[in-house]
């Protein structure tokens, strides 16, 4: 037991395997997965918007505080404390990463797999907070959370980044096409407001079962369900937006299909690389801060060369899978290009 509390890895795997796994699932959505540069660059980037979160929120100290009235006070809160925050850091993150490829904008999934990469790095470095913050309940803490509040947080990145890129797409995925400038508004709009929406929903309940322990019985029970349905609703309304947009790309030849298959485990690799590399490094800072607070427990320093060996590893699949994705990749499009060639002079 000394082992999972000194050197979590256990809880690590917990904490950011959904997350990745998520990822994983939008990128297979894709046709052709983006640069991996670009989406660990999101999903870093996702992860450290955490940092930026007492920025975001001091402009509305005041205001969360001020209301005498407890209803109005977890509104405020749920709204201005934690949602507009939150999801601020998160969409500035995606249109960060999305914008250097802007000129090159040819694939709308992009933003999309962007938009999820950034809201589940948010999500893993949340949810490796809150479970060694939680020790001694992580299992059941990782189990609630991996099922909703890592999906949740993905689906609002992934709400955000397909209407940046519907805003973008102009008439080219089926949007637009009457009231155009309308449609182009609420697209830019429903951006930021669509994810604040769904977030302060989906919290207003849950803050209010834990500010306020003496509700009736019946009403906590109508607070949890409206959460849980908030939650698994924005889940499917993110699936429906990823097909919307990936429904325009779709393989339609067998040459496509096969490129799309060997992408995707190449893709399950990478993410299996930065996960190892990931617990890796929590190994070595754990063990590290352990030994410093108690320097007489030598296994904890003994153990470090093993989370040296997971950094290790996790760097060598990292490097090894991209270059097999990127010579794979062009080795399959060379192949489809004089696929098609023959076909069309044949």
């Amino acid at each position: 037991m000394y082992l999972i509390e000194a050197l979590p890895t256990v809880i690590g795997t917990a904490a950011i395997a959904p997350a990745l796994l998520m990822l994983w699932l939008v990128i297979a959505a894709e046709e052709r997965p983006g640069p991996p540069a670009q989406v660990w660059t999101a999903f870093l980037l996702g992860a450290a918007s955490i940092s930026l979160l007492g920025v975001a929120r001091a402009p509305f100290a005041k205001m969360v505080a001020a209301p005498d009235n407890p209803w109005a006070a977890l509104a405020m809160h749920s709204v201005f404390g934690v949602a507009l925050p939150e999801e601020a850091v998160k969409v500035i993150a995606i249109v960060l990463v999305s914008s250097t490829k802007r000129r090159t904008f040819a694939n709308p999934m992009d933003t999309v797999v962007y938009g999820a990469a950034v809201g589940l790095g948010f999500a893993a470095y949340e949810n490796l907070a809150y479970l060694v913050q939680h020790a001694e309940m992580w299992r059941s803490l990782a189990a609630l959370r991996s099922v909703l509040t890592v999906p949740f947080h993905g689906a609002l990145g992934i709400i955000a980044g397909a209407y940046l890129t519907i805003a973008r797409a102009g008439t080219a995925l089926g949007a637009n096409r009457h009231h155009r400038d309308w449609a182009r508004l609420s697209s830019r709009l429903l951006i930021f407001a669509g994810p604040l929406a769904l977030h302060s929903a989906f919290d207003f309940p849950l803050l209010t079962l834990q500010r306020m322990p003496d509700l009736d019985p019946t009403l906590r029970m109508w607070l949890g369900g409206a959460s849980l349905l908030i939650g698994f609703s924005s889940i499917a309304f993110a699936i429906r937006l990823v097909r919307r947009v990936a429904r325009h790309h779709a393989p339609r030849t067998d040459i496509a299909r096969e490129r799309l298959s060997q992408l995707r485990r190449m893709w399950a690799l990478l993410l299996a690389g930065g996960g190892v590399g990931f617990l890796g490094l929590a190994f070595v800072l754990t063990s590290i801060h352990h030994w410093l607070i108690n320097p007489e427990r030598n296994l904890t320093l003994a153990l470090i060369p093993i989370g040296f060996v997971s950094i290790l590893l996790g760097l060598a699949l990292l490097v090894v899978t991209t270059a097999i994705y990127i010579l794979g990749r062009n080795r399959i499009r060379t192949s489809g290009e004089g696929f098609s060639s023959a076909h069309g002079g044949g």
